[in-house]
């Protein structure tokens, strides 16, 4: 299902009600341009699973774990930009938190998919970042007022049945 948010806090609205689906073991894999908004959802949804605040992207460090401040699970924060390969995936040890964590793959999409038979694919679209657009923003823009698209495509027996209208934004319109 796509969802149209109208602006940056309509992503984070997204983050915060899908937080509130999610549970240790979940996977939810991430995919989108660069400065589409994946680090910025993260942050969303880190803040309503209640796990210490600093989230940033792993680009350097692949894989950043934020316990959970509420008794509720981790969340474990991985930029798998520059992993090429499942073997460079399986090299960082995912498996050792799976069972205990939330995890959340930047860049994930065809990369990590061999992790869990459920996943959650998000893919976050900025129509002004996209090739031929007339906007002069670029990756690093600040504009928080572009309409963005969301993406949500639920995968494996975890997510069967999943009911999408608890995730339903009061200001979104569903494309399909």
């Amino acid at each position: 299902m796509k969802f149209e948010v109208a602006d940056a806090a309509g992503t984070e609205r997204f983050a915060r009600q899908l937080a509130g689906l999610l549970r240790a073991g979940d996977l939810v894999i991430l995919s989108g341009e660069l400065g589409a908004g994946k680090t910025t959802f993260t942050q969303s949804l880190g803040a309503a699973l209640g796990v210490r605040p600093g989230i940033i992207s792993p680009t350097f460090v692949l894989v950043r774990i934020h316990p959970s401040l509420v008794e509720g699970p981790d969340l474990v924060h991985v930029d798998a930009y520059r992993l090429a390969s499942a073997g460079e995936i399986d090299d960082i040890d995912l498996e050792n938190t799976m069972d205990t964590a939330v995890t959340v793959v930047e860049w994930g999409e065809d990369r990590v998919e061999h992790l869990s038979d459920s996943y959650l694919l998000i893919r976050l679209e900025r129509p002004a970042l996209a090739p031929g657009s007339d906007s002069n923003l670029g990756p690093d823009s600040e504009e928080d007022s572009e309409p963005r698209t969301i993406e949500l495509t639920a995968v494996g027996p975890r997510w069967a049945g999943l009911d999408l209208e608890a995730i339903r934004l009061r200001n979104e319109n569903p494309l399909g």
